[in-house]
């Protein structure tokens, strides 16, 4: 029989949770006031040995990385708006050793390849702290594991056995919440970023390498040949390669066009706590965190002591269509202003600064998928589903791998050699993303029991395990 989650049995009074959203900001707390450089838009004809079409961080990694190897080759990325102003800049800022969305979405996908993509992951991420002490990136850049929390009783028992783990006093002596049964601390797979400052950084790193970055310069097509053209309103560049780099927007391939859907994620920032506030509630080693449901929150400090709280509401806009009036959501904001005081009714009387939402770019095997096209000149990757932060750096080098034309260890990995399925046309996707949901929120609701549709789903390689 369903029952009630702990946030529906501990719900806060609802003029608790409106006096903490009455003075929120619908504004990104990481891009809240951030100087950018003026960057030209692209005007006429150019030459270049590599395009990189998009400058969020799949873009930025892959022109970075294309330089640090080969750094006499000429690189230009084309960004339609501002590098960062999407996905990058948006997101909780948990970069994650995963490649696969975790363990268990590895697990079922490709046990075989399961340790070569851990030690591939973790690679990846001592990489990106080597790049950001290289550089000496102001990132905000902290490597303090992330700490998963049970919050019902048959969480718990996904958790016994596991790594780090943490019976109830003593998750709640590293972060006190009432809603903690028991935790596991992953200290070295997770660190915490400024995403905002992260691609402003990338960008920097780029163009002190030599890389020429073109900002309101969005694509209109690609002409294929033995060098193709890769074409903007005003201009064009003749490219020897080219790195497809859009992820959750439409694809300039039709081949991708039903390869991703969007889904969006929202989240919300408090104003700095005291330390009278810090004290309530510890969290002195500053661990990333999330709940264990399917529909689940994700939470952390910022560097000023702010906790952002995001996560639970996955909405689907209808007809799959990018429009920022989804971004504006009341009741989802209503939601996860409760889940908040649920999680740290110590907190009362705390308000929240920022409000805001973004689209992630969701594949159906939930991890990035990669490929070629125009006979190996063109190359794409797509589909991070939420856990792109890192992963895009290692979508970046396999993309890089393909254009080189020489097998590596990371082209040949059966996950990054195999398309996941398509989504179907709207309004199937609608309906089966619906009905997806429904069916994970019931799970949540009865022990985190699968239901006949969930069991098919994983059956076919579309089932998700958060």
């Amino acid at each position: 029989m369903s029952s009630q989650t702990a946030f529906e049995r501990n719900r806060p009074a609802a003029s608790l949770v409106a006096d903490a959203l009455r003075d929120s900001r619908p504004a990104v707390f990481w891009l809240d006031g951030l100087e950018r450089p003026a960057r030209p838009t692209l005007t006429g004809g150019q030459r270049a040995d590599l395009v990189v079409v998009g400058g969020g961080y799949t873009g930025l990694w892959t022109a970075v990385r294309a330089k640090e190897r080969d750094p006499d080759r000429s690189v230009i990325v084309l960004e339609a708006h501002e590098v960062g102003w999407a996905a990058s800049g948006r997101n909780g800022g948990f970069c994650d050793a995963s490649l696969t969305h975790g363990e268990e979405n590895g697990r079922r996908r490709w046990p075989a390849e399961l340790d070569q993509l851990d030690r591939l992951g973790a690679d990846n991420l001592d990489g990106i702290e080597q790049t950001v002490q290289r550089y000496e990136m102001a990132v905000e850049f902290e490597r303090t594991g992330e700490l998963s929390v049970a919050v019902e009783p048959h969480q718990v028992e996904w958790l016994a056995g596991a790594d780090g783990f943490l019976d109830a006093e003593a998750v709640r002596a590293e972060v006190n919440s009432p809603t903690y049964l028991a935790g596991a601390w992953s200290r070295e797979g997770t660190a915490l970023l400024n995403p905002g400052r992260m691609a402003l950084e990338l960008a920097r790193v780029a163009e002190q390498l030599g890389v020429e970055i073109y900002e309101h310069s969005a694509v209109t097509g690609i002409e294929r040949g033995e060098r193709p053209t890769v074409r903007t309103e005003r201009g064009w560049v003749n490219a020897e390669r080219v790195a497809l780099a859009t992820n959750v927007f439409p694809s300039l391939l039709k081949r991708n066009r039903l390869m991703t859907v969007p889904v969006y994620d929202y989240a919300l920032v408090t104003e700095p706590l005291s330390q009278a506030q810090l004290a309530e509630i510890g969290w002195r080693n500053r661990q990333g965190l999330a709940d264990l449901a399917n529909q689940f929150h994700y939470y952390r400090l910022t560097a000023d002591n702010r906790i952002l709280f995001g996560g639970y509401d996955a909405i689907y806009p209808r007809g799959g269509r990018l429009d920022s009036a989804h971004e504006e959501r009341p009741a989802t904001f209503t939601r996860l202003g409760e889940h908040f005081f649920t999680t740290f009714p110590q907190l009362a009387g705390l308000g929240f600064s920022h409000r805001w939402a973004g689209a992630i770019d969701t594949s159906t095997q939930f991890c990035a998928f990669y490929g070629t096209a125009a006979g190996g000149h063109l190359a794409y990757a797509a589909g991070f589903t939420g856990l792109g932060v890192a992963a895009t750096r290692f979508a970046a080098d396999v993309m890089l791998d393909l254009l080189g034309g020489c097998p590596t260890e990371r082209t040949e990995l059966e996950m990054v050699r195999r398309r996941p399925l398509p989504f179907p046309p709207d309004p199937i996707a609608a309906l089966g993303i619906g009905a997806t949901k429904w069916a994970l929120d019931r799970a949540d609701h009865n022990q985190g029991k699968r239901n006949l549709l969930l069991k098919a789903l994983d059956a076919v390689g579309l089932g998700f395990d958060s």
